[in-house]
């Protein structure tokens, strides 16, 4: 956390918002993916890839963002136990985000699938052709969607916490412009953690 940033940069916020987007779209596409037999699973597949990569870059490049600009401090009043789960839970957002793809994309190339992002454009294929490493990133990939979804819920509820019982400015940090920053109290407002 940086004690010199009060708000997330304008970058910091867009990446978020998008991203938010496209994992929450992909969870649900993954659960249309796992609940159908139909024709309508081809068509999710082929938006499944190309967004799952999208994500893998989006994500990287939030990375990177991060680790150059910082993040805004966490209110000092904040109890530590609060502290340690916000941190833990930003990193398991950050390694789940990039985790899920690769696992995605590893377990593709291991069952030997295409990968075909847009219009013929392929990506290679990043492990060898092996039945039970397949087999074993299906159920990996599988098993760490609901822990994302789990975590996902948890950064939502925190996100309300801090917005409507706390009041401690958290929420803002990440909201949009719209949300005026004078809403969150003077006192609790950019004090380093």
């Amino acid at each position: 956390m940086s004690a010199g940033l009060h708000r997330f940069t304008v970058l910091q916020r867009l990446l978020h918002w998008v991203m938010a987007v496209c994992v929450l779209a992909m969870l649900f596409i993954g659960v249309g993916m796992e609940s159908t037999v139909m024709p309508k699973y081809l068509t999710l597949v082929s938006i499944h890839k190309p967004l799952g990569i999208t994500i893998l870059v989006l994500a990287l490049v939030r990375l990177v963002v991060r680790v150059r600009y910082g993040a805004p401090a966490l209110p000092a009043d904040l109890p530590q136990p609060m502290k340690l789960a916000a941190v833990g839970s930003h990193y398991a957002l950050y390694a789940l985000m990039i985790a899920m793809p690769l696992l995605g994309w590893g377990m593709l190339s291991a069952g030997a699938y295409p990968i075909v992002l847009y219009a013929g454009w392929h990506l290679p294929a990043i492990l060898p052709q092996s039945d039970s490493l397949h087999t074993l990133l299906w159920n990996a990939h599988f098993y760490l969607a609901f822990a994302f979804f789990a975590l996902i819920l948890l950064h939502v509820a925190a996100a309300l916490f801090h917005a409507l019982v706390r009041r401690d400015g958290v929420f803002q940090t990440m909201a949009s412009a719209a949300i005026d920053e004078r809403s969150a109290p003077a006192e609790r407002r950019h004090v380093p953690a």
